[in-house]
């Protein structure tokens, strides 16, 4: 249920990036080019923080919300599908995460 809710998320913005920017959030963000779509991301990344120092549980979920909106819209920019970010994460599935990240290129022991 959740990936379709990514999915059609993902959908909808791959339909509105080249719609007009003055009607389309998503279509401003893409005609802003990919430091203006990075910038937001670091700006809602910061801000989801803040929502769960103050421990704002609905603060928290809406917050992080925005920050996953604007992943996609990053994701959108270079390509990049949910299935392919969800294929990633069920790849690591099971295996510890200092593994995963000692398995990465330059940071093995």
């Amino acid at each position: 249920m959740a990936r379709d809710a990514l999915e059609r998320l993902e959908a909808t913005i791959a339909a509105r990036r080249d719609a007009d920017a003055g009607t389309s959030y998503v279509a401003s963000l893409h005609a802003k080019g990919l430091d203006h779509i990075l910038k937001k991301v670091g700006e809602e990344a910061v801000e989801a923080v803040i929502a769960s120092k103050s421990g704002d549980r609905s603060e928290v979920i809406r917050e992080t919300a925005d920050l996953w909106f604007h992943c996609l819209v990053m994701l959108s920019h270079h390509g990049i599908t949910v299935a392919e970010v969800l294929g990633e994460l069920e790849r690591r599935e099971g295996r510890s995460g200092i593994d995963e990240k000692n398995s990465r290129k330059g940071n093995a022991p």
